[in-house]
């Protein structure tokens, strides 16, 4: 893994070449010198992370020589408290507006697995970002589309995108494992952690999910956090459907009990 350090050099990130700290420090400089490095220091920095994926751009790129992981998360209470504050507005501009997808099958009970097809718009127009899923709950990770991108790859568990322009459009599919069965036979699909981060700070962010039952062993239960203003859950028949609007970080669970409860 290579991290590029302040002189633009490519150097190992075993030996600590980009730690947090000085990442901070340039981005502090920057931010503090003029308008424009105030906009390339936002750009270097900021996170948006998608479930189960992040987008990073800029000098280290998450999964590197930092100490700030993503998916190291205990529980959504833990991580959402103190974290969290949804918006009952949205800022009178585009913010990063992340879709989801989720289909739920009969096989799924049995293997936790779930379809995935996700979408961002009002992608942070910058050179160089990467869309990272998780290594150990995605497989079959596509491009579907890539719109006002100047080239779009898979590698690996990343997505690489190269000039993103400011109408960029992304989607993707792959099969994901979240969802997972309880002592009770109940079942969890934990979807997060959704952020915008900047420095010590989070940017607002919207997120809207869909997820489709196609398996009638399931009944919908509830979500966490519980529906408030800026966080709106509603069920479809027998679809489960959630916008939420927010800074901060935010873990999702909707909670599925069986048909015959």
């Amino acid at each position: 893994m290579t991290c590029a350090t302040a002189s633009g050099k490519v150097a190992s990130a075993a030996h600590d070449a980009c730690p947090r700290t000085e990442r901070l420090v340039r981005a502090r400089a920057a931010f503090r010198t003029t308008p424009r490095g105030r906009t390339t220091a936002l750009r270097a920095i900021l996170g948006l992370l998608a479930v189960p994926s992040l987008i990073l751009a800029g000098p280290c790129a998450w999964g590197q020589a930092t100490d700030f992981d993503p998916f190291d998360t205990p529980s959504a209470a833990h991580v959402n408290e103190g974290q969290l504050h949804f918006l009952s507005e949205l800022p009178n501009k585009p913010v990063h507006h992340h879709r989801n997808e989720i289909v739920i099958t009969d096989a799924s009970l049995d293997d936790g697995w779930v379809q995935l097809r996700q979408c961002h718009e009002h992608l942070d127009p910058v050179p160089n970002s990467q869309v990272v899923f998780n290594r150990d709950r995605t497989r079959d990770l596509r491009i579907e589309q890539a719109e006002g991108i100047g080239r779009a790859w898979i590698e690996g568990h990343t997505v690489q995108l190269r000039d993103t322009g400011h109408a960029a459009r992304l989607c993707v599919t792959a099969a994901s494992r979240a969802l997972a069965r309880l002592p009770d036979g109940a079942f969890n699909l934990r979807n997060g952690p959704f952020l915008r981060r900047f420095l010590d700070g989070y940017f607002p962010m919207r997120v809207s999910q869909i997820v489709r039952v196609e398996t009638a062993r399931l009944r919908f239960r509830d979500a966490t956090p519980a529906p408030q203003a800026g966080f709106r859950v509603w069920r479809q028949g027998m679809d489960v459907h959630y916008e939420a609007q927010f800074e901060g970080r935010l873990i999702t669970i909707l909670r599925f009990g069986p048909a015959g409860d």
